[in-house]
């Protein structure tokens, strides 16, 4: 019997973060904040769980958070439960922001280091790369250049480029290997040049 009142539990939970999120959809911010309280505790365990540091998560949830509140008018209860969408949202921003993280070098090997400004050589040879990038990605067929874009410039996911485009995730991955394929070949003299 008591499985049976955990998953009711469930239930309702579930009801209630839903209903909450389509009133934040409007516009209602104290329902965003009621959802807010009540989904921010285990995603800030989460969050921790992925990235180790309490700091980063902490971080993380707030992104995330913020996230909801701009993309709650994207849920769609069709194509599955809030939880797992805000689960997916939450270790997105997770793991970007674990991508993000660089390793540091100690204080001291600062006095060994180089001026890190380039000189006027190599911010020539910059803009040149970067030319020949633009020209390349400016010849792919459309739907690649925005997966690619999509992908690596604004650090979307599969699904939510899957979405933006209108496909699904297995097109979006043939997308982007065909876009990569074509990069490369247009590419390879650029490579060989430096």
């Amino acid at each position: 019997m008591q499985m049976m009142t955990a998953s009711n539990d469930d239930d309702v939970a579930a009801e209630l973060e839903s209903l909450l999120l389509r009133r934040a959809a409007g516009g209602d911010t104290a329902a965003f904040a009621t959802l807010s309280r009540l989904i921010a505790g285990p995603a800030l365990a989460l969050a921790g769980r992925v990235l180790g540091d309490a700091m980063l998560a902490e971080d993380a949830v707030q992104e995330a958070l913020t996230r909801l509140w701009r993309e709650a008018t994207r849920f769609d209860p069709l194509r599955g439960s809030f939880a797992a969408w805000w689960r997916r949202m939450l270790l997105n921003v997770a793991l970007d922001g674990r991508r993000r993280l660089r390793a540091v070098s100690p204080l001291d090997d600062a006095a060994d280091l180089a001026t890190p400004d380039p000189g006027p050589l190599e911010l020539a040879e910059q803009a040149e790369v970067a030319r020949q990038v633009q020209s390349a990605m400016a010849a792919l067929p459309p739907r690649q250049r925005a997966a690619l874009s999509l992908f690596h410039g604004d650090g979307l996911s599969m699904a939510e480029i899957a979405e933006a485009l209108s496909c699904t995730e297995k097109a979006v991955e043939g997308l982007l290997t065909r876009g990569r394929a074509e990069l490369k070949t247009r590419l390879s003299g650029v490579k060989d040049e430096q």
